[in-house]
């Protein structure tokens, strides 16, 4: 009897942050382009919920089968402690999750796709001599820092603890990335703990990258076309193929408006509206949020703020009383259509790579407070490398350089001609002849080819 080919594509998802939807968008399109092949989707209970549990099923094509892995102990308090909990034990649950579908059947797999941080995913694929394609969730030059991070670490011979003063430091000895500070390099390169669970991960993710017949992300190469080739250089073979927000088929829940933003910002002057969101994992503390809230009020910028309810309280008292008038918060914001929005002018922002993306192909420019991981990196490319934004002055809101920030953004027109210019490169790479229309071509010769 002639034995099958193989038709199965097993994928990973790191089920924290912004990683799972991006990475089901990436696969939803590859199971369009190839309904012959069977897509098993692998992630936590919760993550699989927020992609497959509020989406309409005819966002959903039917080769795509989620699947669980073990969640591992539920937590309270800060979801950081359920992210490194889970770490510790994951190359275990998805293996034990792949093996409880495939076990004995393992012929049929013909490919694995995987959130880069799944670094383990590279000996599953060698062992089975199929092709593993890895899928960064950020942009190239926060993969490049974690690829060279041995360099780094021979080059700044400190300590994980010893770094302070030296933040203004340029990185010039790693070429792409002369721009970035010591200060700016993402957690778990030189500081944060180098055997935390997160650093020793990402470390062993660098290491991984080499074996990937293929890294995509949400990016486009004429944002960092010099990073991009320096990485091919060393066998990192790098294929962006966004921005997402240009593609049609992607998931998103930004339909959903429950809270009336929208009809909110219809009310508003063009560009006139300060629009903050920090994101899922990131929050400043919360005598930065009382700094901010009172910049804006001083301001008079009309403001829509994306704010959880538990940090309500942290706003100064009557604050929202005072600027019920201009001012706009709510828990949960539809972001993408939000900035796209004609009265938004400027996105104050923790500066991960999805919003400033976001904030690109709107045309937006950013004040920037990043938090930790890559958003440092990304603060820098913004205020410094592209001049799409600014970042609040020692990485810290005050009354008056929150003032100064808006004020900035709002008179300088510069700003907004040079992220229009990168919005222009963008529509042109998902155009027919674009780079990142190649590169899904590129991709879809690993995944989908018989």
């Amino acid at each position: 009897m002639a034995s099958m080919k193989p038709n199965h594509v097993v994928v990973m998802a790191f089920p924290y942050g912004t990683h799972a939807i991006p990475l089901f968008n990436v696969v939803r399109r590859f199971a369009i382009q190839a309904p012959s092949l069977t897509f098993s989707f692998f992630s936590t209970s919760k993550s699989n919920q927020s992609v497959f549990g509020t989406s309409s099923p005819n966002d959903i094509p039917r080769n795509i089968k989620p699947y669980n892995v073990d969640d591992g102990e539920s937590f309270t308090g800060h979801p950081k402690n359920e992210v490194f909990s889970f770490i510790k034990s994951m190359v275990e649950k998805f293996k034990n999750g792949v093996d409880s579908v495939y076990g004995g059947h393992d012929k049929m797999i013909k490919c694995f796709i995987s959130d880069t941080f799944l670094y383990f995913v590279s000996d599953m694929a060698d062992q089975m001599g199929v092709p593993w394609v890895s899928f960064w969730a950020g942009g190239p030059c926060s993969l490049s820092a974690h690829f060279h991070t041995d360099l780094i670490r021979l080059s700044i011979p400190l300590g994980p603890n010893e770094i302070e003063g030296r933040e203004e430091e340029p990185m010039d000895f790693v070429p792409g990335l002369s721009f970035v500070k010591i200060g700016d390099l993402p957690d778990g390169v030189l500081f944060g703990g180098w055997e935390s669970e997160l650093a020793v991960m990402l470390h062993k993710t660098g290491l991984a990258l080499p074996r990937a017949a293929a890294t995509t992300m949400n990016s486009f190469a004429e944002l960092d076309l010099p990073t991009l080739e320096y990485l091919k250089s060393e066998s990192v073979k790098c294929l962006p193929m966004g921005p997402f927000t240009l593609t049609s088929q992607n998931l998103s829940h930004a339909h959903d408006d429950p809270h009336g933003c929208l009809t909110w910002l219809d009310k508003q002057n063009p560009t006139s509206v300060a629009y903050i969101s920090f994101g899922t994992m990131s929050t400043p503390p919360p005598h930065e949020l009382a700094a901010l809230a009172e910049g804006l009020e001083e301001s008079g910028v009309p403001f829509i703020w994306s704010l959880k309810d538990h940090l309500v309280s942290q706003l100064p008292n009557g604050f929202l009383e005072r600027t019920r008038n201009r001012g706009f918060t709510a828990p949960w914001t539809p972001q993408e259509r939000i900035l796209k929005h004609n009265a938004v002018g400027v996105f104050v922002t923790h500066c991960g790579w999805n919003s400033v993306m976001e904030s690109i192909m709107a045309g937006v420019p950013m004040i920037c407070r990043p938090c930790f991981g890559d958003q440092r990196i990304n603060c820098r490319l913004v205020s410094d490398v592209w001049g799409i934004g600014t970042r609040v002055k020692d990485g810290v809101f005050t009354k008056d350089e929150t003032m100064k920030c808006l004020d900035m953004i709002f008179s300088e027109e510069k700003l907004r001609e040079k992220v229009g210019a990168l919005r222009g490169f963008a529509k042109h790479a998902v155009g027919p002849n674009g780079s990142s229309t190649k590169n899904v071509n590129t991709l879809a010769e690993i995944v989908c080819k018989d």
